[in-house]
Parts: structure tokens; sequence; C-alpha cells
């Protein structure tokens, strides 16, 4: 087998012996912000972030302290000089949406009236790629009423660029 550090710059990460065909090194590997254990487990190095998008709305994963935490740009509240007939009832909606979410959620007014839900799940460790994936994906589903309820509301949507 070859060692860790005979990974060529142009490979991407992927050791050379598995490039060449050769079957996995004895070691981790480093892939992206990860390093893979043989058997496909995932250790992180540093904070990764993966984002993805929902309904046109940004989302992002990122695993820290054990956790992943999820958040999704959820919309924003419209201004008073764009929709005041709007406004009274979107932020109605606003204020009754956290007694709604699922425990542990929490959703957020940042400075710029734009609106974040977020959570967070606990990961296996080492974690995998499909419980990384899985964690995404039921964040995602999960978010659908509550989305629902705030287009409903008046919140003008995510742009997320995908």
């Amino acid at each position: 087998m070859h060692a860790i550090h005979d990974i060529p710059p142009a490979s991407g990460g992927v050791p050379s012996a598995l490039l060449a065909g050769e079957g996995f090194p004895d070691g981790p590997f480093p892939h992206g912000p990860f390093l893979v254990e043989p058997d496909g487990g995932l250790r992180t190095t540093g904070v990764p972030a993966l984002r993805f998008a929902w309904r046109g709305r940004a989302c992002e994963a990122r695993i820290a302290d054990g956790r992943l935490r999820l958040a999704v740009s959820a919309g924003a509240v419209p201004y008073t000089a764009e929709r005041p007939v709007d406004r009274a009832a979107t932020l109605a909606a606003i204020g009754q949406l956290p007694l709604e979410l699922p425990e542990g959620w929490r959703l957020r007014v940042l400075p710029d009236h734009r609106l974040r839900l977020e959570t967070g799940v606990p990961l296996p460790a080492p974690t995998t790629a499909i419980a990384l994936v899985a964690a995404m994906v039921g964040f995602a589903l999960a978010l659908d009423p509550y989305l629902d309820r705030l287009d409903s509301a008046g919140v003008s949507g995510g742009s997320a660029k995908t």
C-alpha cells in the first residue's frame, strides 16, 4: 500500500493508490475537509460546511463539536415601503411560528430582516457520508410546512443560486 502523503496535487486529494486501482490505503486518507477511514468513516479536519438549496433557499450544514448544525435562509420580512398592507400580518405569523417549531429548532430574525431557521443534530463519531446526507435530507423535508407558512404569510422567499 502507498502512504497517505503519496497524493499528487492534480488528483483532487485522492491517493495515487486509488487512482491506480490498487485499493484503499491502510490508514485514513484526506478528501476535502475530511479524513476518510478505510471503513468509510469520516473525520473532519476543521469545521466543514456543506451548502445546498431547498425550494430556492440557501441551506447550510456545518459540522462542529460532534453535531451537524443545519440552517436555512427562510426569506425576509417585507419592508413597510414595499408592502405596508402585508407587513402586520407577516409579523404576526412570524411571531407565532416559534411556538410551532419542533424541539431544538429556532427562528432568528436577523438585523437586515432576513429570517433564519436553525437546528442541530448529533452525529456518530466517526460519521459517514450516508449519515450526513440523511440528516440534510431530513432537515430539508422537515422544513416544508414552515416554509409554506412563511410563504402564505407574505415572507419573500429565497433566491439561492444552485
